[in-house]
């Protein structure tokens, strides 16, 4: 498909079909906008994730319309495990699924498609195009051997965790990411129904992270290991810390037991995968003259819980109704999609406060074992998941005193 335009024909050029760029380019064509959304791999991309679903994701697809095909697919879970360093252990209940991302990504785009968006894939995004005055009107995309302009009123940066884009757009204010996380797929049939809930476990031999198990569908299981704060600055760049994924993952399964088990008896799909994690909303530019940055490339991933599908669409969607209201005044469509940002962030904020758990593992010890013995507690945990209590409060002085003496 030639996607050459000599001039702003097109309304929207959104670069990513991840979650935040099939959102809003759903939103977007759904109210008539000319919508041409672009990828740098083929339609169904694998991506580094644990592919767990919570609350905010299951509003965002009932909002897009999509969350009963998505739930005909996805595995169902009702409860997050939450297992200390100790063994202790507390099912937090929610509303939760797992849909491993080369499907749910797919049915994201096929369903923005289906509302009006064009999909060329792949196509790289090389370079932003700008007018006289600077501000940006297209881009520049390399399909095939050769690069192609493609302008447009307005365009959507949705390229994920990886700074190439943010840097050839001039909006990367970090280069390192805010973690690492690596992910395995293990199809082990005599595991299903003995490994029930999502499972999250703090371990000294993870520290500062966690491990996890996720039951996925068609007898599988999604394994893995996040690290957060696994970049340290060095001459504003950064530089990695001395860890090694594949160790702490090797560890991981050694010092879980039905972690050691799933391997043991269950076959791995593929490669154990790594990938980079961008968190609270920070490391990037949000907004430059005709260009939108949206999804885990403006850093909508939670840094506690490394959760980030249902904020990436909710930033996707906040881009798309920013541009729906003010398509012909840059300043106050930017001005727009800033202020819905910035609401967001204080909430982004106490998921990072919050994320001392990752790095004291014997705080997820006394609140696993506070929680076995309060209901109250519990439901507090559940409004984490629900995003209706404060996460920061788990561990600040005076709630860890509360939770001693409640």
């Amino acid at each position: 498909m030639n996607v050459r335009s000599t001039q702003a024909e097109l309304d929207v050029l959104i670069i990513g079909a991840g979650p935040a760029g099939s959102a809003a380019a759903h939103v977007l064509a759904h109210a008539g906008l000319d919508v041409l959304l672009v990828d740098q791999q083929p339609q169904g991309r694998d991506k580094v994730c644990g592919d767990g679903l919570i609350p905010d994701a299951h509003k965002a697809l009932e909002r897009l319309g999509l969350l009963d095909a998505v739930m005909a697919r996805a595995q169902p879970v009702g409860h997050v495990g939450c297992i200390g360093p100790r063994g202790g252990r507390v099912d937090v209940p929610g509303t939760l699924a797992v849909l491993p991302r080369r499907e749910f990504d797919a049915m994201l785009c096929r369903a923005a498609q289906d509302a009006g968006a064009r999909l060329v894939a792949p196509a790289r995004f090389e370079r932003p195009l700008e007018d006289a005055s600077g501000r940006v009107c297209g881009a520049v995309l390399k399909v095939g051997d050769a690069e192609q302009e493609v302008r447009a009123d307005w365009v959507i940066l949705a390229t994920g965790a990886v700074p190439k884009a943010l840097s050839a757009a001039g909006m990367c204010e970090r280069h390192t990411p805010s973690g690492v996380a690596l992910r395995g797929y293990v199809r082990a049939p005599s595991m299903v129904g003995r490994i029930k809930a999502m499972d999250v476990v703090w371990s000294r031999a993870v520290r500062p992270g966690y491990g996890w198990i996720f039951p996925a569908p068609d007898d599988c299981f999604n394994i893995g290991v996040g690290v957060t704060d696994s970049h340290k600055a060095v001459a504003g760049k950064g530089a990695k810390k001395e860890l090694n994924l594949r160790a702490i993952f090797d560890a991981f399964v050694e010092n879980y037991p039905p972690a050691a088990e799933l391997m043991r008896e269950g076959e791995l799909v593929g490669e154990l995968k790594g990938a980079p994690l961008r968190c609270t909303l920070e490391g990037a530019r949000w907004t430059r003259p005709g260009l939108l940055v949206t999804g885990e490339a403006a850093g909508s991933t939670y840094s506690f819980t490394g959760e980030g599908i249902g904020k990436a669409m909710e930033t996707g969607m906040l881009a798309a109704e920013a541009l729906i209201a003010h398509k012909r005044d840059d300043a106050a469509a930017r001005a727009h999609y800033e202020a819905a940002l910035r609401a967001l962030k204080p909430k982004f904020d106490l998921y990072e406060r919050a994320n001392q758990v990752n790095a004291y593992p014997w705080l997820a010890d006394l609140l696993i074992w506070r929680a076995q013995k309060s209901e109250r507690l519990r439901r507090r945990m559940s409004g984490v998941l629900n995003e209706t209590s404060n996460p920061g409060n788990l561990v600040s002085w005076r709630g860890l005193t509360r939770i001693i003496w409640e």
